[in-house]
């Protein structure tokens, strides 16, 4: 990453406001334990600020309501792997894997809880067909308003997934405050 260009991810609550606080997807674990605190894990989505990019692939941004911030990043592309050699003109495994996923992003922060996240968030909601169609209906209406709208990383609130000492302004995290939680 280091050498390589420098990808964004926009949240989907960005675009699509009312919906992600509708639809985005919390766990919650009653029975903590050192590697997994209990409380609510919410799964904030985040996809490609490149309207003509056709990666298939979502960023879970997992949020602890006891931490108070990322305690994951997840990636994870619902198409097969054929899809990903394709679409990356690449053969090696361990980019085809990491394209697929899920997997915890290289390029981004991750907690000590982060494995035993990755865990959860694979043997729960990853196993859920319908939000499976949940994301891949997000991603396309996320896509279809960024073409739209003409929209790019100039003109939309960014969450950046490099180093901070890579990036050219503070991370941005707005509208995560409260998801999941009734009112």
């Amino acid at each position: 990453m280091k050498d390589g260009p420098v990808f964004c991810y926009i949240m989907f609550h960005d675009l699509f406001p009312e919906l992600a606080e509708k639809e985005t997807r919390v766990i919650t674990v009653l029975k903590g334990s050192p590697d997994l605190p209990r409380g609510q894990y919410a799964l904030i989505e985040l996809f490609c600020e490149d309207p003509g990019c056709d990666c298939r692939r979502v960023f879970l941004d997992v949020h602890h309501d006891r931490s108070r911030g990322s305690v994951a990043v997840i990636a994870y592309g619902w198409e097969d792997l054929a899809f990903y050699r394709k679409w990356m003109l690449d053969d090696a495994a361990d980019t085809l894997v990491a394209l697929k996923g899920p997997v915890l992003n290289d390029a981004s922060p991750q907690s000590r809880y982060a494995r035993s996240v990755l865990g959860l968030v694979e043997r729960t909601v990853l196993r859920d067909e319908m939000y499976i169609e949940r994301i891949k209906r997000h991603y396309s209406m996320f896509k279809r308003a960024l073409r739209k709208r003409g929209r790019g990383a100039r003109d939309v609130v960014r969450t950046p997934f490099v180093p901070d000492h890579l990036q050219d302004r503070p991370k941005a995290r707005r509208g995560t405050k409260g998801l999941g939680k009734k009112r």
